[in-house]
């Protein structure tokens, strides 16, 4: 990711708007349980918005597609490892693959790796 880069310049513009949905978090019958508030209710953000393509793979005869992508957007505390993108123009929902990254410490600049499964 970002580790190690002195002097960090966002390398495209913060022009693609999305949301991010951060769980609620309930407990049923001593389970925990996630629910997502619906996608125009999560806060709203802009950022860049970079693609590798999928990853292709055969589990127990089931064919999926891993899409990755990074993000690339102003630090703000509310970015945790449990909470999903919303992308507003294509409508698709991303998953944070790890603790977002606060490049630098600098608390400015915030590097995400989502992934979208899809069968």
């Amino acid at each position: 990711m970002a580790r190690g880069r002195r002097n960090y310049k966002p390398a495209e513009p913060f022009n693609v708007a999305m949301r991010l949905l951060a769980p609620t978090i309930t407990t049923v019958k001593g389970v925990p349980k996630k629910t997502w508030p619906k996608p125009e209710d999560g806060f709203l953000f802009y950022g860049s918005f970079r693609t590798f393509g999928g990853t292709e793979s055969t589990v127990n005869d089931l064919y999926t597609v891993i899409d990755t992508a990074t993000i690339d957007t102003w630090y703000d505390p509310q970015f945790k490892a449990d909470c999903k993108i919303y992308l507003c123009d294509s409508g698709e929902e991303y998953e944070l693959m790890a603790t977002p990254e606060n490049i630098n410490r600098r608390n400015q600049y915030l590097q995400l790796r989502v992934r979208k499964v899809g069968g």
